[in-house]
């Protein structure tokens, strides 16, 4: 196993920049997955580590190694691609012995390696099949059973579940996260999902427009964000964002006035300065209600409702703006009605609407 540092890394296509100074370490052992929309140069930066492209500016090091002019085969990397990549006319054993051939390593730890991948990611009765004899989930298997039995210092992973079922998605999901935690290989995901980086991730990589944005701790990464960007795209249903006016009290304390709220915040948090113009940031879990009063709550024109089991979702409008909140799944909410919502103090979040950096 071994570390994987990336240093001011760029690539560019003619004019475009896909990535920009990019610099992040990825300790021995750790998952992290790159997150972000399509577009955004996160499977630009895998291939960069991968060695399938050259690298513009800066410097990429696997361990102790600089391997920017290293060829792939060299670096001693395993990448498990979204289409699988499977050769059609092998059986289950050929697809997952084929590197190791290559390598011109003797049948008998040929053998061992792909009944040990094979035996740990419930196939071994699948060794003699091909692929089209497989369903989606059991060729993911065979493909991450390839790199597996290659022992590498390194996972590469290019979103290897979008091509899966929502069922399925889950399913491998878990059993991704139970073999990182049984080969403690250091590995590194690609996904657009946020739900996956969210429970694979030991620390995600927010990526947007070549630049990663944040790069922490799935959990500091919801309750922290470092922009606006990140507070919405990390979260499901995303964050509602509402234009504000801050003022400050003579009792120290701030207010947030927009349109149809007054929020008086709390002392522990009245304490960082703000701009006389924001933007709030209110999670749909962070309203609940009903409210006592009309400050420090939102009165919702409900206009669609999602009942998901867990919870109720319920769409509206305030004045002009859409917010979205996630109730209690008994609550009773009519289409059309008004309802008075409340909301957590302790964790709204204030944005600068011009930077949308994070004010609070």
């Amino acid at each position: 196993m071994a570390e994987v540092t990336l240093t001011n890394v760029t690539k560019r296509f003619g004019d475009f920049t896909a990535v920009k100074e990019l610099t992040m370490e990825i300790e021995d052992g750790k998952f992290t997955v790159l997150v972000g929309p399509s577009g955004c140069g996160k499977t630009t930066t895998l291939r960069m580590v991968a060695g399938l492209e050259e690298i513009t500016v800066g410097e990429v090091k696997i361990g102790e190694r600089v391997v920017n002019r290293v060829p792939p085969k060299d670096r001693d990397i395993a990448m498990v691609f979204q289409n699988y990549a499977l050769y059609p006319h092998m059986d289950v054993f050929s697809n997952m012995a084929f590197g190791l051939k290559l390598r011109k390593t003797p049948k008998a730890q040929i053998r061992k390696r792909v009944h040990e991948a094979a035996d740990l990611l419930g196939i071994t009765d699948k060794l003699k099949s091909k692929p089209r004899e497989l369903s989606g989930g059991q060729r993911q298997r065979v493909a991450v059973g390839r790199a597996i039995v290659r022992n590498p210092k390194v996972f590469l992973f290019d979103e290897p579940l979008s091509n899966l079922d929502a069922k399925l998605r889950v399913q491998m999901r878990t059993e991704l996260e139970q073999l990182h935690h049984t080969l403690r290989t250091t590995t590194i995901y690609v996904t657009h999902d946020q739900v996956e980086a969210m429970t694979l991730g030991d620390r995600i990589a927010v990526m947007k427009d070549g630049v990663v944005q944040q790069y922490a701790p799935p959990q500091t990464t919801y309750d922290e964000p470092n922009n606006q960007f990140v507070a919405g795209f990390i979260g499901s249903p995303a964050m509602n964002f509402l234009p504000a006016q801050a003022t400050n009290e003579s009792d120290g304390r701030t207010v947030l006035t927009g349109s149809g709220f007054r929020i008086v915040l709390p002392e522990t948090r009245s304490r960082t300065p703000l701009p006389s113009q924001v933007v709030l940031g209110v999670r749909p879990e962070d309203l609940d209600g009903p409210a006592p009063d009309t400050e420090n709550a939102i009165t919702l024109t409900v206009t669609v409702t999602e009942q998901l089991g867990h919870s109720l979702l319920v769409y509206g409008t305030l004045d002009e703006a859409q917010v979205v909140a996630s109730l209690d799944p008994h609550r009773r909410v009519e289409v059309d009605s008004q309802i008075h919502l409340k909301l957590n103090l302790d964790t709204l979040h204030v944005f600068d609407p011009e930077s949308e950096q994070t004010l609070l």
